[in-house]
C-alpha cells in the first residue's frame, strides 16, 4: 500500500489524533526558530512558543476550513476575499496584542513603553510586515496537506465508483451474453431431436460440460486461458453433431504459457461464425480459428465462409457486447477489427497482456491451472 494511501486512511480513521500529532511535529520543527542565547531561561522559549503555535493553529483552521471550503464553491470571489481580509486582521490584531500585553511583561523588564490597543489596530503596516507571515506561515502548509488529502481521497472515491459501475457493467453484459449463447446452443438440440438424432444425447452431455464452465468457472472477471481452449474445443464439438460432415473446422493454438482472459469473449466470436457462416451457408462451410500468445501478445482470429448476398449487419447482440466488455476489462490494449473479402468474414482481436493490472492480480491468477 503506497506511504501517501496508508497516512489518508490512518487520518480519516483517527482525526483528532493525526491532528495532534501534526501540530506536535510541527512545535517540534519550528522550536530551531528561536535563539537560545536570548531566552536564557527555557520556560520563556516555551512561552514564546506556545503563543506561536496557538495562533498558527488559529490561522490554519480558520484558512482551511473557513476560507478555502467557500473559495472552492463561491460563484464570485470578491466576499470571500472579504471575509479573508477581515478574518486575517483581526488574526493579527489579537496575535500582537497578546505579544504587548501579555508576553512582554513576562518576557522583558520592567520599565518599557507599551502600544495601547487602538495603536495596534492602526499599525495595519506592521501587522501586513510582520505578523502575517508570522501567524499564516504554517498554515499555508496545513492547508496544501490538507488540500492533497481531500483530492487524494476525491480521486479513491471516484475510483471506486468507476470500478463498481464497470462490474455492474460486465454483469449485466455477462446475463445478456450467455442466455444469447444457451438460446442458440438449444436450438441446435431442439433441431436435432425434432430429427431423431442418435447424437442428441451426445449433445446434451457436451452442453453440460459447455454450462459447468459458464455458469460455475466465469462468475469472476478473469479465467484461464486454457480452460477457455477447452470451452472452444466442446463447443466445435457439439456443432460438429449439428452438421456433420460438411462443416469444415479448423482450429489451431499455440500459446507460450498460460494465464487470464475474460470469459467467454473468445466463444462468442466462435459462435457468431458458426451462427452466421455455418448456419447460413448451405454449401460446405468452412471455419478457421486461429489462437496465438507470444510474450503476453494474444492474438485470435475467427474467419467463416457466407453464402454471396446474405451478408448480415454487424450491429450484433454478441459483438456489441463483445466490443463494451473489451473497452471495460482491456482499455486501450486491445483491438477488435472485422474485415470481408472473397465471401470470407474475418473477426480479429489483439490484446497486449503486458499490462500489470492483468498479469500480477492473484485474484485470478491462483485460478490458473492447464487442462
Amino acid at each position: 500500500m503506497p506511504l501517501i494511501e496508508r497516512i489518508a486512511k490512518f487520518s480519516s480513521a483517527h482525526r483528532f489524533l493525526s491532528h495532534i500529532i501534526f501540530w506536535l511535529v510541527t512545535s517540534i520543527v519550528f522550536l530551531n526558530r528561536y535563539d537560545i542565547d536570548e531566552y536564557h531561561d527555557f520556560h520563556k522559549i516555551l512561552i514564546r512558543h506556545a503563543y506561536y503555535i496557538s495562533f498558527t493553529i488559529v490561522s490554519s483552521y480558520f484558512l482551511t476550513y473557513l476560507i478555502i471550503p467557500k473559495l472552492i464553491t463561491a460563484k464570485t470571489y470578491y466576499l470571500v476575499t472579504f471575509y479573508f481580509l477581515i478574518g486575517s486582521y483581526i488574526i493579527c490584531v489579537c496575535s500582537r496584542i497578546v505579544v504587548v500585553h501579555v508576553l512582554e511583561p513576562f518576557l522583558r523588564t520592567a520599565p518599557f513603553g507599551q502600544e495601547t490597543v487602538l495603536e495596534i489596530t492602526m499599525d495595519v503596516p506592521k501587522l501586513i510586515t510582520h505578523y502575517f507571515p508570522l501567524t499564516f506561515s504554517a498554515a499555508w502548509i496545513f492547508a496544501f496537506i490538507k488540500l492533497i488529502k481531500e483530492q487524494y481521497a476525491a480521486q479513491q472515491h471516484k475510483f471506486s465508483l468507476e470500478k463498481e459501475r464497470a462490474e455492474t457493467e460486465l454483469k449485466a453484459l455477462k446475463a445478456q451474453l450467455n442466455p444469447h449463447f444457451l438460446f442458440n446452443t438449444l436450438n441446435n438440440i431442439y433441431s436435432l431431436s425434432l430429427m431423431n438424432s442418435p447424437v442428441t444425447s451426445k449433445s446434451i452431455a457436451r452442453l453440460s460440460e459447455i454450462l459447468d464452465h459458464v455458469l460455475y468457472r466465469c462468475n469472476g472477471r478473469y479465467v484461464s486461458l486454457s480452460a477457455e481452449i477447452t470451452l472452444i474445443k466442446n463447443y466445435i464439438e457439439l456443432e460438429k453433431l449439428r452438421y456433420g460432415e460438411r462443416l469444415v473446422v479448423n482450429f489451431r493454438h499455440t500459446i507460450d504459457h498460460d494465464t487470464v482472459i475474460a470469459p467467454l469473449i473468445l466463444l462468442s466470436l466462435v459462435e457468431n461464425a458458426f451462427k452466421h457462416g455455418a448456419g447460413e451457408d448451405i454449401g460446405q462451410p468452412v471455419i478457421n480459428i486461429d489462437l496465438k500468445l507470444v510474450n503476453n501478445h494474444f492474438r485470435f482470429t475467427v474467419s467463416n465462409s457466407f453464402m454471396p448476398g446474405r451478408e448480415k449487419e454487424e450491429n450484433r447482440i454478441g459483438i456489441n457486447n463483445i466490443t463494451r466488455q473489451l473497452r471495460l476489462l482491456y482499455p486501450e490494449e486491445h483491438d477488435l477489427s472485422t474485415t470481408t473479402y472473397d465471401n470470407i468474414f474475418v473477426v480479429l482481436l489483439h490484446i497486449n497482456l503486458n499490462n500489470s493490472t492483468y498479469l500480477k492480480d492473484k485474484r485470478y491468477e491462483s485460478k490458473v491451472s492447464f487442462s
